[in-house]
Formats: structure tokens, C-alpha cells, sequence
């Protein structure tokens, strides 16, 4: 991972996996809100916001629209995001909940 992850391209379920688990390990007290915006068939558009800190204490906003397509199988097919990134300080957060 280049450190960029809106740059990088993954294919398959273990590249997904490592992603992922590069991501959250990077993205720590990551509070998340996802609001179903409509679907059809074996599609869905969500918007969503979370915040998250890296390791140095330096807190971000993320908020977009992802749209996701499904196989016959459940599985995600495709997704598709416009995510936009925000430096935020500690005090601005909005998502205060404990983790679970």
C-alpha cells in the first residue's frame, strides 16, 4: 500500500483482506455512520462519514457516496466511491460512541 488508499486497485478476497487489515490498523477509533440512500436488485447506494486518528493522534473526517453491486452469490461485485478527506482537530469530532 502506497500509504494513499483512494489510489489503489484490489482484486480478489485475500488482496481485500490485506487491504483491509493494513487499513484499520492505520485508521485507529474508527467511528462510522452509514445512511442507506436507495437499491434495487443487486444494487445499493450508501452515503456515510467516519472519523478516524492515525498513529500520531492526528484526527481526519472522511464523508462520500459509495454504490455497490452484488453477484448471484451475495458476494460484493463491484463497488464504486467519491470519498472526501478532512483534517479535523480532537474537539471537532462528532462521533463519540464507545467502541464495541
Amino acid at each position: 500500500m502506497n500509504g494513499d488508499q483512494r489510489s489503489e486497485f484490489i482484486t480478489g478476497r485475500t488482496e481485500i483482506q490485506a487491504f483491509l487489515t493494513r487499513k484499520w490498523e492505520k485508521e485507529q477509533d474508527y467511528r462510522l455512520r452509514k445512511e442507506l440512500w436507495c437499491f434495487m436488485d443487486n444494487r445499493i447506494a450508501v452515503r456515510f462519514e467516519y472519523e478516524r486518528h492515525d498513529e500520531a493522534g492526528n484526527w481526519h473526517r472522511a464523508y462520500g457516496n459509495e454504490n455497490w453491486e452484488f453477484a448471484e452469490n451475495g458476494l460484493m461485485m463491484k463497488r464504486f466511491a467519491s470519498i472526501n478527506d478532512l483534517a479535523i482537530e480532537e474537539r471537532d469530532r462528532k462521533f463519540r460512541w464507545e467502541r464495541r
